[in-house]
């Protein structure tokens, strides 16, 4: 799934790259080394020779596949922003080469777009408080009862004889004017919130009995109105609405994300400008936030031996949205001004057309060659920091 997302990206540069008059010199799936190789002759594809794959007979697009099952590439013609031959892609325009460099951006958005509308009409994990979702079209499935899973001291859980692994099936206020079906967390988090102070009941069921409990709620500005920790799952279908939805998720999603990021590099930032402080207590705080940040980032051995196994063991609608979540965080990436990275690699081309003048060759290798040497450490230290959570 991984390699599917990395070689959709590429699909999109692709796409971008050929309708906008730039030569693709090989499409790979998978990286080198070559495992087999087409070439398009006369109007029919012909399958290279090995002999053929370093110095191939004629011209054209060559198809790939390979061996390393990491991603997938887009080989154009004349990559540098510096070269002027014809079909390259520094010899196309400002906008050409905008198109092609956020292609591949626009296809992981796309396909995450496409797999949240699949998502919201077979059933919506909702895993983000206020997901994205059209109330007058969406039916709730539970999937798993809420049930609680912890129970505070002196709360009024505790006072109620609440247990752990009740069952909440339905609460309603004392006089009876509003009863509601409890299908999610949400909704008992709803119905306390609204009533906070107040006496309600609650329908449990424990084993095989069904009992209810009277409950006094804390107010509203205690630390808690329950005092009760809850689990349980509920997918959201949607019918009509169904590719609404898909877009606003990916659009919600892509705004936490780039939150997320936002907030892991301040924590980052402040938490290494803390180190270096006289301050016990403001040391031990940058040490947290530290580790705050480096908790919130996962590489490829964490997504596959960490959150894969969790998102599998809880079905494929689970897997297939952290799947689009990973293709939305990978539009997002890609759209920083890292120069190694698509959005990078924009905005030097604009500083250059901004300054009248050709961004060279050497150049450009020099500025993208240093910041890859940088995005490769960082991704060291994360496979390392992934392989001590998975040990763990």
């Amino acid at each position: 799934m991984l390699m599917f997302l990395v070689t959709a990206h590429e699909f999109g540069h692709f796409l971008m790259a050929r309708r906008n008059g730039v030569k693709v010199e090989e499409f790979g799936i998978g990286f080198p080394p070559r495992a087999v190789a087409w070439r398009k002759v006369d109007g029919k594809w012909r399958r290279l020779s090995k002999k053929e794959w370093e110095h191939p007979v004629g011209s054209g697009l060559i198809i790939s596949l390979n061996w390393l099952p990491i991603g997938g590439f887009c080989q154009m013609y004349g990559e540098s922003d510096a070269d002027n031959r014809r079909g390259s892609f520094g010899k196309a325009s400002f906008w050409q080469k905008t198109k092609i460099l956020f292609g591949g951006v626009a296809m992981n958005w796309l396909v995450a777009f496409l797999i949240f509308t699949v998502l919201a009409f077979m059933g919506m994990p909702h895993f983000l408080e206020n997901q994205f979702k059209i109330d007058a079209d969406t039916q709730v499935i539970a999937t798993s009862p809420v049930t609680i899973s912890s129970v505070v001291d002196d709360s009024p859980a505790q006072r109620a004889a609440l247990a752990v692994d009740d069952e909440i099936m339905e609460a309603r206020t004392a006089d009876g004017d509003d009863h509601t079906i409890i299908k999610t967390t949400a909704d008992l988090l709803d119905f306390d919130t609204e009533h906070a102070g107040q006496e309600i009941y609650l329908t449990v069921k424990r084993g095989d009995m069904i009992v209810t409990a009277p409950v006094r709620l804390n107010e509203a500005g205690e630390q808690y109105v329950l005092g009760a920790g809850i689990s349980g799952s509920a997918n959201y279908r949607s019918t009509w609405s169904a590719p609404i939805v898909g877009l606003g998720t990916t659009l919600q999603l892509t705004g936490e994300t780039f939150k997320g990021l936002g907030t892991m590099l301040w924590n980052l930032i402040d938490g290494m400008a803390k180190q270096i402080s006289g301050n016990e207590e403001a040391r031990q705080q940058g040490a947290a936030e530290i580790k705050q940040a480096g908790d919130s980032v996962s590489g490829p051995v964490g997504i596959i031996g960490i959150l894969f196994p969790a998102f599998t063991a809880s079905g494929p609608r689970n897997l297939f949205f952290l799947v689009a979540l990973i293709s939305v965080s990978l539009a997002c990436m890609n759209v920083l001004p890292i120069p190694a990275l698509d959005g990078g690699r924009w905005l030097m081309i604009s500083i250059a057309r901004l300054r009248k003048q050709r961004l060279t060759k050497e150049a450009e290798e020099k500025i993208v060659g240093r910041s890859f040497m940088v995005i490769l450490a960082l991704a060291l230290i994360v496979t390392v920091l992934d392989i001590f959570r998975l040990i763990g």
